[in-house]
């Protein structure tokens, strides 16, 4: 069970008995993931070279995306007493084109922000999606820390290029509408290392088992860039009609991945209407989604809250607190 906050602030909870999900923590800490395909990867044989950079003429596989964005994402990791929870928002003021999101695990918490069209003053964005957060939960939020992170997106013509395997985020193999791609990335590293073995061919098998998935979130994408707030509240209405009647919360997410007829007709719409070719430096052809520009609703001023948070922050930076992006990321 997740709390769902739809757009005027209502607070369901959709329910399945199966996995929606999981959480992972990233980082250097031993039981972070990162560590974990570490450990596999030395023990399996290979060698990890440190402050080098290589040429990807020079790799057989291909993981590091591009350098441009098509969204953001700007969060901050914090010390609570709030027990383990999960809540996902709809909203397009405090996320515009996305969501939010507020997790607590162990005792550290992450608000995060999402934006899927360009903005100025982009901080502002994450002090009033705290203040909401702090509105509505109990947090006694203690600053550890502000993080960020961007997104490129596009689907390329080959994802095997002068006999280079491209996976994850460099093969356009990530979730158009959420902006998520962890498991796209290792199911594709793991297609890539068995066609280097001789054991498949990628390219069928990342056609057959991942682009699909990938086509789909693009087109939901495209119908999200379209609708507003009012938009986000029927899909939450939706969503929750569609758990009473069904009785798992999960099935409505399985259904928006679905191939079928609408979504094949939908396809030449989303590609010619949200995508643009470009060439690449490594001389691919890819149909790119571009960083959308900002909409006149887009302009606001913080809450007296949101300006409280900010002036916290700088607080706590002053104080040792990192911040791993800047204004100009955005």
């Amino acid at each position: 069970m997740i709390d769902l906050v739809h757009p005027d602030d209502e607070i369901t909870q959709p329910r399945t008995s199966g996995v929606a999900f999981r959480i992972v923590e990233r980082g250097t800490a031993e039981h972070c993931i990162d560590q974990g395909f570490k450990r596999m990867a030395l023990d399996a044989g290979a060698q990890i070279h440190y402050d080098t950079r290589r040429s990807p003429q020079d790799c057989h596989i291909v993981a590091a995306g591009p350098k441009e964005s098509s969204a953001v994402a700007f969060g901050e990791i914090f010390h609570t007493d709030h027990p383990n929870h999960v809540t996902f928002q709809l909203n397009d003021k405090l996320a515009p084109g996305a969501y939010s999101y507020f997790i607590v695990i162990g005792g550290i918490g992450l608000i995060c922000t999402c934006l899927w069209r360009q903005q100025k003053g982009t901080s502002r964005y994450l002090n009033e999606t705290i203040a909401w957060y702090e509105q509505h939960y109990d947090l006694n939020r203690k600053p550890i820390k502000r993080v960020g992170g961007k997104g490129d997106f596009s689907i390329p013509d080959k994802y095997v290029h002068d006999g280079r395997y491209y996976v994850g985020e460099a093969g356009g193999l990530q979730d158009f509408m959420w902006g998520f791609g962890m498991r796209y990335a290792v199911t594709s590293g793991v297609l890539a290392a068995k066609a280097v073995l001789g054991e498949c061919d990628y390219e069928t098998e990342v056609r057959k088992r991942l682009v699909p998935l990938v086509r789909a979130s693009a087109i939901n994408r495209f119908l999200m860039n379209r609708v507003g707030n009012r938009g986000f509240k029927m899909v939450a209405n939706h969503w929750m009609r569609d758990q009473r009647r069904k009785g798992d919360g999960l099935a409505f997410m399985r259904w928006m991945y679905k191939p079928g007829l609408l979504r094949r007709l939908l396809w030449p719409v989303v590609r010619l209407g949200m995508l643009r070719r470009k060439e690449l430096a490594d001389g691919r052809m890819v149909s790119r989604m571009p960083f959308r520009k900002s909409l006149s609703r887009d302009i606001w001023e913080q809450s007296v809250r949101a300006e409280e948070i900010g002036n916290e922050w700088n607080q706590v930076r002053k104080g040792g607190g990192r911040t791993s992006f800047g204004e100009s990321d955005a």
